[in-house]
């Protein structure tokens, strides 16, 4: 099962001042998965919607843009499918973050491979303030299960990079890297809190006996954190237009290289290597000459099709 629906007809320019960005996640049951994407996608074609949602036997998982009229729909439509204890957080963006609205079906709504039960066996929550408390001490091992992309924009001061490309292979750095310290207290953190819910459950599963996560994610914490008490260095990688996000949940400054997907700091984009869409300082010399000019035609026609609709 692996099957993805596109909003057929494109979502306008907003009418209002920004983007509402909601991020959700809830693993729950769902009898008929297919039948829930086919409702969805009839729900979306009627409101301003754009994003991706994914939909799976285990629950439902996705980060969408739209007006207030249109997140306000979808999010009651969830609660009457019995989605009444969804993680959810809300923030914004002055430009459309994502160019099409996706109903994607699949096996997971966050791909592990390894079979889990997040429903039933998963590490203690912490809230913020409880979070800042665990982490400064010595005897925590401190886990970003993130990707190594994201952990390049930002991440907890101290924190371990798995240097994983994709969290698939989050289950052999832990049978590599964490086997000899289940009886050490780990920590472990992610965007919004969904794949917290998956490493938890394989780490107990596997044996850890102290196994914690930061509650609702990075997001979450960067909601309610001030600045002036965060242990959160950088800006936190999003998968959306606006590249990456920091305090108050607010647009970072870096920018995304549309030929690698690494995030740039504004000293890395002003570098000689960075050209927009085409290359950047950690992908300049990884691809051929043949292989830009193709990426300099997807961006010109990128450029065409925006300026069409303007």
């Amino acid at each position: 099962m692996n099957a993805t629906v596109e909003q057929l007809a494109p979502v306008e320019q907003q009418a209002t001042a920004g983007w509402v960005v909601a991020a959700l996640y809830q693993f729950k049951e769902v009898q008929d998965p297919a039948d829930l994407q086919q409702r969805l996608l009839d729900l979306v074609k009627t409101i301003n919607l754009c994003g991706t949602l994914i939909v799976a036997g285990e629950g439902i998982n996705g980060t969408v843009a739209g007006d207030r009229v249109a997140i306000d729909s979808l999010y009651q439509f969830l609660l009457n499918e019995g989605f009444a204890s969804m993680e959810y957080k809300e923030s914004h963006s002055s430009d459309k973050p994502f160019r099409k609205m996706k109903i994607k079906l699949k096996e997971e709504i966050v791909t592990l491979g390894v079979e889990v039960k997040p429903r039933d066996l998963v590490g203690h929550y912490l809230a913020p303030k409880e979070w800042n408390d665990l982490i400064a001490r010595d005897d925590v091992i401190l886990i970003d299960t993130r990707n190594d992309y994201e952990y390049k924009a930002g991440t907890f001061k101290g924190a371990i990079d798995p240097k994983t490309e994709t969290f698939r292979e989050f289950p052999e750095y832990v049978k590599k890297e964490l086997e000899q310290h289940k009886d050490k207290k780990i920590a472990m953190f992610c965007t919004g809190g969904i794949r917290c819910e998956k490493s938890t459950s394989l780490l107990l599963q596997e044996g850890f006996t102290e196994v914690y996560h930061l509650k609702g994610g990075i997001l979450k914490y960067l909601e309610e954190t001030p600045a002036d008490e965060s242990l959160w260095e950088g800006e936190c990688f999003v998968f959306d237009g606006r590249t990456a996000v920091t305090h108050g949940v607010e647009e970072g400054v870096n920018v995304k290289c549309h030929a690698c997907g690494w995030p740039l700091t504004p000293e890395e984009s002003a570098l000689p290597s960075y050209e927009h869409g085409v290359s950047c300082v950690y992908c300049i010399d990884k691809t051929t000459e043949k292989q830009k000019a193709g990426f300099r035609m997807r961006q010109s026609q990128i450029a065409a099709a925006k300026r069409k609709r303007l």
